[in-house]
C-alpha cells in the first residue's frame, strides 16, 4: 500500500511538469497547489488551527537549524 506522501509527491511532481511544459515555474504551481490545500483545510478547520499549522511550518524553514530538546 502507497503511503499518503508517496501519492500526493507523485501527483505534485506531475503537477510541476505540466505547468512547466507551459511555461509556468515550480514555484507558481506551489503558489497554486497552496490556494487549494487552504481551500481543502477551511472545509473542516477553524483559522486559527490552520494559522497555527502554518506557523509550525514557518517556525521549521530552516534545515540548519539545531533544536534543543528537553527530556521528559
Amino acid at each position: 500500500m502507497a503511503s499518503i506522501s508517496s501519492i500526493v509527491k507523485k501527483h505534485v511532481e506531475a503537477a510541476v511538469a505540466e505547468a512547466a511544459e507551459t511555461g509556468y515555474s515550480a514555484e507558481d504551481t506551489a503558489r497554486s497547489m497552496l490556494s487549494f490545500v487552504m481551500a481543502i483545510y477551511r472545509e473542516d478547520r477553524e483559522v486559527e488551527a490552520i494559522a497555527e499549522e502554518l506557523q509550525y511550518v514557518i517556525d521549521n524553514l530552516d534545515p540548519e537549524r539545531e533544536y534543543a530538546f528537553m527530556r521528559p
